[in-house]
């Protein structure tokens, strides 16, 4: 017989449902890091720099240098940035990554000359390019199977609408409102270290953040490093990816400033560079989706870029209503190829999440190389 005067326990919540709901948080404020950190901080360069270069008198050949300086230590963090995610986890790298990035991005407001402000976007442009591949290992510690690639498509959808953003109301919107250019960069340091903040409140995966150290094997970053240089898949995307990042370097960072020298309005002119991240944003996610259920990687691959040379090979000699279709046709498939590209990274034979951070900044790495020689040629 039960006892009257016993009360119930109250029902306990499900710690496997807790943890899926906690999954979708993290999925979230990843899309933000990309949203926020990197990708509108990037796009706001080439929309704000007519007036940068008015202020500073510049001509379009240092801008072309000062666009490609963003790049270049990129290289650096875009290789080391992965391997020291694999050491120490995804999260503490995002951690560290957001707020230095935040910091040193807000420095760029205080170039007075040409020669400080290379300085300063050199700088700048070091620790952004840490959080991709770790943004992209924590869908990997957070997700898998066919829900790794919707996650991935998230997040690649994520800087996508940095991308549309940050070259959309950079200089049009929050220049004007906030007081010129150099407060709009502040501006933007000040959210990459909010979202710095936001990762350090941010608890583990299920299984860890991800580190070798949590699957059982303890490699140093020397050895994680030579386990991917080894693979031949690793080296052929990174080919690819080398192609690809200068393409697209090199043509968006002087799109709207060729179009404005053309006889564009300037909003017209930024609303076509912007164009290109919105096709991007639309597709992302159903690009991703089709690669799931399709259950191949590599096809979607190559259809997609050679979209992207279609259309930017259209740009160099089309004029008018063409120069949208081409901007449109050419970002269809942007981020989608990206998200797409860092799923098959993950699934790899030799790779997994253990060593994603090391594979994917192997390959962005070759990426930025290609993104820091496009814009001055």
């Amino acid at each position: 017989m039960s006892d009257p005067l016993r009360v119930a326990a109250p029902p306990t919540a499900d710690p496997a449902s807790a943890e899926g709901a906690y999954r979708w948080y993290v999925l979230v404020l990843a899309a933000l890091t990309h949203t926020l950190v990197v990708g509108m901080p990037m796009m706001s360069l080439p929309v704000l720099f007519d007036e940068i270069g008015t202020e500073l008198s510049l001509n379009l050949v240092q801008i072309g240098y000062v666009w490609g300086a963003s790049s270049l230590l990129g290289v650096a963090m875009s290789l080391t940035g992965g391997v020291v995610g694999d050491r120490i986890g995804a999260r503490r790298m995002l951690v560290i990554a957001c707020l230095l990035a935040g910091v040193t991005g807000a420095t760029r407001a205080f170039a007075s000359d040409y020669g400080s402000l290379t300085a300063t976007v050199l700088v700048a442009g070091l620790f952004p390019m840490a959080a991709p591949m770790n943004v992209h290992k924590t869908c990997g510690v957070w997700f898998s199977g066919k829900r790794l690639g919707m996650a991935n498509g998230v997040v690649s959808a994520g800087m996508a609408l940095g991308f549309l953003l940050g070259s959309l109301i950079s200089a049009t919107l929050l220049s004007p409102l906030l007081g010129g250019w150099r407060n709009v960069l502040l501006f933007y340091g000040v959210l990459a270290v909010i979202v710095g903040i936001l990762w350090a409140f941010t608890r583990p995966g299920p299984d860890g953040d991800g580190r070798a150290t949590a699957q059982g094997v303890r490699p140093s970053l020397r050895d994680s490093m030579l386990q991917v240089v080894r693979l031949r898949s690793v080296w052929l995307l990174a080919v690819a990816m080398f192609g690809i990042g200068g393409a697209i370097q090199g043509s968006l960072g002087y799109l709207p400033l060729y179009l404005r020298n053309a006889g564009w309005e300037p909003s017209t002119a930024d609303s076509a560079l912007a164009s290109f991240h919105f096709a991007s944003l639309l597709f992302t996610v159903p690009f991703t989706l089709l690669s799931d259920r399709m259950g191949v990687r590599r096809p979607l691959l190559l259809a997609s870029a050679l979209m992207l040379v279609v259309g930017f090979g259209l740009l160099s000699f089309v004029q008018g209503l063409i120069v949208w279709l081409a901007v449109l046709f050419a970002g269809i498939t942007r981020d989608g190829y990206m998200a797409t590209m860092m799923t098959l990274i993950i699934e790899l034979r030799g790779v997994g999440p253990a060593l994603a951070g090391t594979a994917t900044g192997l390959i962005l790495g070759l990426s930025r190389i290609g993104s820091v020689v496009a814009p001055p040629l």
